[in-house]
Order: C-alpha cells, then sequence, then structure tokens
C-alpha cells in the first residue's frame, strides 16, 4: 500500500515496489511529496510512467539535505537494484587507457583500470582509435611492451619494432628521451612535436649524423599520418561532450559525441523509452560511469543540482552550453543530423518491413528465436531484441532446453516462445510488435500454437533458410518478398544475429561440460 501523507517535502530518493517489495523505480525529488503525487494526481502520463504507476503496491523513500545528495543517491540505490523502469546503461563502462609505466625503461600497454605508477591516457571511447594510436606511438618510439624485460634480444627488436633496452642497446638518457616523445604525443601536441623534431632533425643532418636523422624523419612521417587521420579539427584546448536528440512515439533516440582537444574521437548512441526527467536520469547513470568533460554541450538547460552534480564527479567545475548560435550550435546541430540519419535511416527498414507484412503500426520491437544444438545436445534458445531498428542487447535472452530430449526443433521453439510470453504477461511487461522464427512452417506452427494458448495476439512471422522465404500462419505459400528487398534483408540481419547469439551459448555450454 502506499501511504502519501508520510512523503516529507523535503529533497530526497523514493523508490517505488511492486507485490514482492522489488524495487521497480527509483527517483529523485526535489521536494518528494509533490513530486511523488504528481504520479497519481496525473492522467496524462506516458505509456511507460502509466505502466508504473499501475505495476506500484509500495513505496519507500530516503530524505537528503539537499538536491544533489539526492542524485548521488539515487544512482547508487539504481546500481543497487537495477529497477526494471530506469534506463539501465548496463553496456556502459570504463574504456581502456593507454599505460607508459614507472619502470626504469617505461613499457606501453594497454590498461583497463588507471592504478599503479607512470601516466594514463584517455580513456578512449574508441577501442579502434585507441589501438590505431597506440600502435603507431609504440612502433614511432620502439617502446618495449614486455612485462619482464629479457636478458636478450627478443623478436620485436630484430624486426625494429623495439629499441631494446633489455640488451643494452640504447641508454636510459635516449630511451627517456623518447618517452617524453610519445609522452607529448598521448597527450595530443603533435604539432607542436614535429616542429621539435623537424628542427632536430636538420641539426643532425648538419652534423653529418645522417643516420639518427633518417630514424628522425620516419618518426615525423609516423606523426604527421597521424595527425591527418583525426577528423574535426578545431582549436580547444579542453574535453568537449555534445548531446543531442528526438523524441518520436515515445522513444528517445540519444547521441553523445566525445570530443578530446577538439577532435571528435567516437560518438555513441542509445535508444530509451521517454520518461519524465529522461535526459537527467541518463545523464545522472552515464557520468557516474565516465569522466565528464570540462564543458557539456546540450539543447536545453540542466537543473543546477545537476550541474553540481556533474562537478562533484569530476572534482571540478563543468561548463554547461546551451549554444543558440555560432560553432557550437552547428556542432548541436551536427549531433542532431546524426541522430536523423543514424535512427531513422534505420526507420525506413522498420516502415518496408511494416508496409511488406501489412502490420497495424511500425514494428519498433522485434524479438527473434533461434534454437542451437550440435547432434542433439546442448540444445539452447536465444532471444534477440532490436528497438527503434537496432540491437537492443539489455533485452537479449537465452534459454536453456528443459523439456525436450533430443532434436526437435519444434518443441524446442515452443518451449522459449512460451517461457519467454508467459513471463511477460506474469511481470505485466511491454509486449513487442513482431516476433520472428528462424526456421520454416513447422516451427512457426508450434509458435503460433504457443502464442495462442498464451491468448497472446502479436504478429509472428518465420524466415526459412537457403531462398530466405517468409511465412505467416495460415498460408502454406511463402510472401511474396525477395530475398534482396529491404524489408527481407532486415530479417535476415535480425535473424542472423539470434542465430550469433544462439551459437555463442551452445559453445559455452559445451566448454562447461569439457570441464567438468
Amino acid at each position: 500500500m502506499i501511504d502519501l501523507e508520510v512523503l516529507p517535502h523535503l529533497p530526497g530518493c523514493y523508490l517505488f515496489k511492486d507485490e514482492e517489495g522489488i524495487v521497480l523505480y527509483v527517483g529523485k525529488a526535489k521536494d518528494l511529496k509533490k513530486r511523488v503525487n504528481s504520479y497519481f494526481q496525473k492522467r496524462d502520463h506516458d505509456p511507460k510512467t502509466a505502466s508504473l504507476v499501475q505495476a506500484a503496491r509500495g513505496l519507500d523513500f530516503i530524505v537528503t539535505n539537499t538536491e544533489v545528495e539526492a542524485l548521488l543517491l539515487e544512482n547508487t540505490l539504481i546500481k543497487k537494484h537495477w529497477p526494471r523502469y530506469n534506463i539501465l546503461l548496463k553496456d556502459s563502462k570504463r574504456y581502456a587507457c593507454i599505460h607508459l609505466t614507472g619502470e626504469k625503461f617505461p613499457r606501453i600497454r594497454i590498461a583497463r583500470k588507471n592504478t599503479g605508477a607512470g601516466e594514463f591516457f584517455g580513456p578512449f571511447v574508441s577501442a579502434k582509435e585507441r589501438d590505431y594510436i597506440f600502435e603507431v606511438v609504440r612502433k614511432t618510439f620502439q617502446l618495449r611492451t614486455c612485462k619482464k624485460m629479457p636478458s636478450r634480444a627478443c623478436l620485436r627488436y630484430h624486426i625494429g619494432a623495439c629499441s631494446g633496452p633489455c640488451i643494452g642497446s640504447i641508454s636510459e638518457e635516449e630511451y627517456g628521451e623518447k618517452v617524453k616523445r610519445a609522452t607529448s604525443v598521448l597527450k595530443g601536441n603533435i604539432r607542436e612535436l614535429i616542429e621539435s623534431m623537424e628542427k632536430e632533425m636538420k641539426e643532425m643532418a648538419a652534423k653529418q649524423m645522417f643516420e639518427q636523422a633518417m630514424a628522425l624523419r620516419d618518426e615525423i612521417a609516423a606523426l604527421e599520418y597521424l595527425q591527418e587521420k583525426q577528423n574535426m579539427e578545431r582549436q580547444k584546448k579542453h574535453d568537449e561532450d555534445i548531446l543531442n536528440y528526438i523524441v518520436r512515439d515515445n522513444t528517445v533516440y540519444l547521441m553523445l559525441f566525445k570530443v578530446y582537444k577538439g577532435t571528435l574521437e567516437d560518438k555513441q548512441d542509445y535508444v530509451f523509452a521517454f520518461g519524465e526527467d529522461f535526459l537527467q536520469e541518463f545523464l545522472v547513470q552515464y557520468y557516474s560511469e565516465n569522466d565528464p568533460p570540462e564543458e557539456l554541450i546540450v539543447p536545453q538547460v540542466l537543473e543546477e543540482s545537476l550541474v553540481e552534480f556533474l562537478a562533484h564527479v569530476k572534482g571540478k567545475k563543468v561548463k554547461v552550453t546551451v549554444p543558440k548560435q555560432g560553432e557550437k550550435k552547428e556542432l548541436l546541430d551536427l549531433v542532431l543530423k546524426n541522430v536523423e540519419i543514424g535512427f531513422f535511416g534505420d526507420r525506413k527498414k522498420l516502415e518496408a518491413l511494416q508496409s511488406k507484412l501489412s502490420l497495424p503500426k511500425l514494428p519498433n520491437v522485434i524479438e527473434c528465436f533461434d534454437i542451437s544444438h550440435l547432434s542433439g545436445t546442448a540444445t539452447v534458445g536465444s532471444m534477440v531484441q532490436f528497438r527503434g531498428g537496432r540491437p537492443d542487447k539489455h533485452n537479449y535472452r537465452r534459454f536453456k532446453i528443459e523439456s525436450v530430449k533430443g532434436i526437435d526443433d519444434f518443441a524446442s521453439i515452443a518451449e522459449v516462445v512460451r517461457r519467454r510470453y508467459s513471463r511477460l504477461l506474469e511481470d505485466k511487461h511491454e509486449m513487442p510488435d513482431l516476433i520472428i522464427i528462424d526456421g520454416g512452417k513447422g516451427q512457426l506452427s508450434s509458435a503460433f500454437q504457443e502464442l495462442r494458448k498464451l491468448k497472446i495476439r502479436i504478429p509472428i512471422i518465420s524466415i526459412a533458410k537457403r531462398e530466405e522465404e517468409l511465412y505467416v500462419p495460415g498460408l502454406k505459400s511463402p510472401l511474396p518478398v525477395k530475398k534482396n528487398e529491404k524489408a527481407s534483408l532486415f530479417v535476415q540481419e535480425i535473424r542472423d544475429e539470434a542465430h550469433r547469439f544462439a551459437i555463442t551459448y551452445n559453445r559455452l555450454l559445451r566448454q562447461k561440460s569439457l570441464i567438468k
């Protein structure tokens, strides 16, 4: 039972719970009483909030001194309970850094944690960009990578990839100079370093130290190529994150550009259900796992408490800019354009599928099932979910087949479909807009019968291998959709992902059985 009278007019966090006391949603409020009361006074909630209010059976709350404290507590509670109505950024992680160790002859390595002696550079959001920079720096300056220096030269020394401090082929002073140059590159000072090295190269050539001059020439060429590879070059001395989004059909399509000293390193995108205060909720969770930039460029003014929260996480002030004109507004518009192109290019696939299948609405949420086994052993089922035309890996599921012995794909499909949708019914979760079965008419029939038993009416199709034919219940012949049409290619993409996910789980189970 929810007793609204006990709520105070104070800042804090509130926790909605179900009948079993499981936390459904964690929120923060400047005024707990006003915020929680609004859930039950309003009648025009978005679907996500309306579903939460309907499912909530209990309420708990924690009072804090300030709204910033409430934000910090909110994130802690979300990480503790993982409530299903909060945005759960499970794929958020701490990205790897490049580490120059603090040894006598420092080595260069990729580090997941920035602990230990030496200098750390990053984190790099783009693994591809990080690995490229790592390889350029390592090869250009011939830095060691071995954990323990060997007593004799290794293959890397013989192929010119390491300067060989282990055998005394380079002095500590000379190696230290290489480390200084590598540090300069990793800090982004490529242009200044190139100018310095060019001057040094000319001096060496003038002294007829041609071998050393040629080595510098090769290093300069590598650094110039690295500099040319950078995009969106702007003269900035600080990091920026640029965020924009589109809300459509009660779904948020959000994109974040990571800009390091004027260079676009990577972009990240997210799709999640629209809810009140979605932007604040996203920013709190994201920057609890990722270091805030020195400047955050956003399309709307943020609450003061959220700005204070970002400063608290970073340890110093974070500038939040809402540009109306000029270069930063152009960047914000560029992110928005990428949202349009990136997400709503996917929308065309959804529209094509809706048209070919004559679906009553756009299939924004699609779930696809596949079965995998090895000669009837380690039989597993997989379910992948595509949301907004893209994989939503947070909602992937895998099933170890329990009721079927031997090879019986029909019964196996029936089991996973029954388990998936009986659970959704029980938990009162949203149903998908379309179900795809990997297989022919037999697998489709088995899945369709399970849906009928559960009294669920969801459009369902199957895709048969080889000819990539699409079937629907009740028709003996496949649909008139060619396998190279946009709609069919989209279904094939989803099916292939389900197949990959199933095979991965099947291999995992077989490996475990071999270990026992």
